[in-house]
């Protein structure tokens, strides 16, 4: 290592600016990105807006709030819009509002008063109106009656819930009582707002309603938006897109049923620039729940819906952007361990990629274009690098950097080397690894290392190349371990047969596949056999707690298990039960044996390797029961474990103070077990 570099240090992760795309001006010269900064002291974040040139000449703060976020560019370029949480002389809005701030800088003011709050932006193409998603009571008619409404909720004194729903709670907070995420319209001139929902059945899906669940037809007359017309839906929400006249209010459906889309989902609709098609997300649901998704086109005047993408073997990430021409659309999609920019042009059914980033290619996020179709800008990050913002041509030439603000941050770190390797796993398939040593460490080296196998969630989603804020392969790497990350099956980003390989028979393929990438790094003669560790969250909590019942004393010195499914019977009680049946194969009552083979907590008497158990009170997708399950199993038995628990996170743990104490505790219980400090 350069004597005037240091390693990575979890203060370092927590100051680096987080950065993300959120607009580009209608002629492709300016963005303008949302900036994150983090106070460790305080326990805080602020979010403000910064103007990017696209040529990577300027960067300039633009607004000063401490909550400013979804920035979107007017079509005529004059303003651009974005929603806040600020304090009009002794008022505190309670919800985000929607502000305006010109182009070229200056005051922010902000447009009408939402009591039930504002989301989701998107403008007309009269630059005049704005769409936007606000949470109200579908009986009540006008803002008024709303406020009143909800100021009666926050005063009420009984805040049970009831319901009769098959869905009611998400991520890590219940679903508003009685509550419906509505479009709404808002004049920027009068800052009057009309609900386009009301007095309707309509309403955005519940979990996570944003501006991908519509659109606005380039003459300013449609909305056309994602809605299941299921009152109750089950564990599957089979979308239809509508299409909604915004004078009248009339609709149709654009999505028509039949034998074969039966049980498909159609979502996020984007209209072309010439009116003549509409592009759509489509998930097949008919085989299995963690369907790829594919690109359709429907043509509006002949009403013709067609699969596009569907003969490429590779999920598109939506929602998907046209080119100012109409003819191509452009998106990012996984392709093995990297996510590229690709563009589809209307005659074809196979995408071209057109941007990867260096060495093996990095992940591209936030994909956005201008509408005179010059300029693209997207975030891209690394296992090297964290994200940051670049633009390129269409064409995908010309690519360049346009923001600098964490460069003089990261020129003192030094950081460890990433190596992708292939290896044979289950079943002889190939399975891909990365690996990333200390720095400074060199392969081949005479001392041998304690290694880190990094087991990621999902199932479905990979170890990509990419910077992750929460299980940061390099600030492992710089606590001593050689870092392993096994992208097994089930991954994401090789197809849909290795996706679905591992429905209704989880947790073997996978933990060959993670015993084949140890002994891979075991046969190098760089890993001591003493000093290993096996950690992972989520599902990859799940596959730590099951090796623990399936692999032989000794074989790791340690695990780290956080947010582990440890009951498969139990995990009942999860956001996402009734995929239960589609994971497993079965629900218990159906074949218990067969979901007991598939749970860590069947094998209890067979755990015997030190766990740290980690886990947030808020977490309703793996409810912390699944943690404190676990650890009282162990103590139960005489293993030793520890318990970190944080009552005010979630799924992740995501405050600055929590992370640290987080990432302290995890490095900690290694080095008790696997002496990392022995090897630096």
């Amino acid at each position: 290592m350069p004597a005037s570099r240091r390693s990575l240090t979890i203060d370092d992760l927590w100051s680096l600016k987080r950065i993300g795309a959120g607009a580009v001006s209608p002629d492709g010269a300016w963005a303008c990105a949302t900036v994150t900064s983090h106070d460790l002291k305080r326990n805080e974040s602020s979010t403000q807006l910064w103007l990017l040139s696209t040529d990577g000449a300027t960067q300039r703060q633009l607004t000063r709030g401490n909550r400013d976020g979804d920035p979107q560019w007017s079509p005529d370029g004059k303003w651009i819009a974005f929603v806040s949480k600020r304090g009009e002389g002794k008022e505190v809005n309670a919800q985000g509002q929607l502000y305006l701030i010109a182009a070229d800088g200056g005051e922010a003011w902000r447009v009408g008063n939402c009591a039930t709050g504002v989301s989701a932006l998107r403008w007309f193409p009269d630059s005049r109106r704005l769409a936007f998603v606000s949470w109200v009571w579908p009986g009540l008619d006008g803002a008024a009656a709303q406020a009143r409404r909800l100021k009666a909720e926050q005063d009420d004194k009984v805040q049970a819930i009831v319901v009769e729903q098959n869905h009611y709670r998400h991520w890590d907070h219940w679903f508003a009582r009685g509550r419906r995420p509505h479009v709404h319209v808002i004049d920027i001139r009068s800052g009057k707002a009309r609900n386009l929902f009301a007095r309707t059945r309509f309403h955005l899906p519940l979990q996570d309603p944003d501006a991908a669940m519509f659109d606005i037809s380039p003459d300013g007359t449609e909305l056309a938006f994602s809605f299941d017309f299921n009152p109750d839906p089950g564990a599957l929400s089979l979308t239809d897109v509508a299409a909604m006249d915004i004078g009248s209010g009339t609709w149709r459906k654009l999505t028509p049923r039949s034998a074969q889309t039966g049980q498909f989902a159609f979502d996020a609709p984007r209209y072309s620039p010439d009116g003549r098609w509409i592009a759509l997300m489509v998930f097949d649901f008919r085989h299995r729940r963690h369907e790829q998704a594919r690109v359709w086109l429907l043509e509006r005047k002949a009403k013709r819906l067609r699969d596009w993408s569907g003969q490429w073997d590779c999920g598109v990430n939506g929602p998907v952007l046209w080119g100012a021409d109409s003819t191509a659309i452009y998106f990012t999609a996984e392709t093995h361990a990297a996510q590229t920019v690709w563009r589809l042009e209307l005659d074809q059914s196979q995408p071209v990629e057109l941007r990867r980033g260096p060495g093996h290619g990095g992940s591209a996020t936030d994909l956005r274009i201008s509408a005179d179709g010059s300029t693209l800008v997207y975030s891209r990050s690394s296992l090297c690098h964290p994200p940051t913002l670049l633009a390129c041509a269409t064409d995908g030439s010309g690519e360049r950097a346009i923001e600098r603000l964490n460069r003089k941050l990261l020129a003192g770190i030094a950081l460890g080397q990433v190596r992708s390797e292939q290896l044979r796993g289950f079943g002889g398939e190939n399975v891909q690894l990365w690996v990333v040593t200390p720095p400074g460490i060199k392969p081949g080296a005479s001392k041998r290392h304690p290694l880190l196998q990094l087991i990621h969630g999902g199932p479905h989603s990979s170890w990509a190349d990419a910077w992750q804020w929460r299980w940061n392969m390099q600030l492992f790497a710089a606590a001593g371990y050689v870092v392993a990350g096994v992208n097994y099956h089930g991954s994401s980003g090789w197809g849909q047969q290795f996706m679905s390989s591992i429905h209704g028979d989880i947790g073997r393929r996978e933990l060959a596949d993670l015993e084949a990438g140890t002994d891979h790094l075991l046969a190098s003669g760089d890993i001591d056999p003493a000093r290993m560790v096996a950690a992972g969250g989520s599902y990859g909590g799940y596959l730590v707690a099951y090796m623990n019942g399936k692999l032989p004393k000794g074989r790791y010195q340690a695990h780290v298990c956080h947010a582990g499914g440890y009951d498969r019977v139990s995990m009942m009680a999860s956001d996402g039960y009734l995929w239960a049946g589609d994971m497993l194969g079965a629900f218990h009552w159906v074949d218990e044996d067969r979901v007991l083979r598939q749970s860590p907590h069947h094998f209890a008497q067979h755990f015997h390797t030190p766990t740290l158990v980690t886990h947030g009170e808020l977490d309703y997708r793996v409810p912390y029961t699944q943690g404190l399950a676990y650890y009282n199993t162990l103590r139960a038995r005489a293993v030793p474990a520890r318990l970190l628990f944080f009552p005010d996170e979630n799924h992740w743990i995501s405050k600055p103070q929590n992370s640290r104490l987080w990432y302290r505790e995890v490095i900690a219980w290694c080095d008790r077990h696997a002496s990392a400090k022995a090897a630096q």
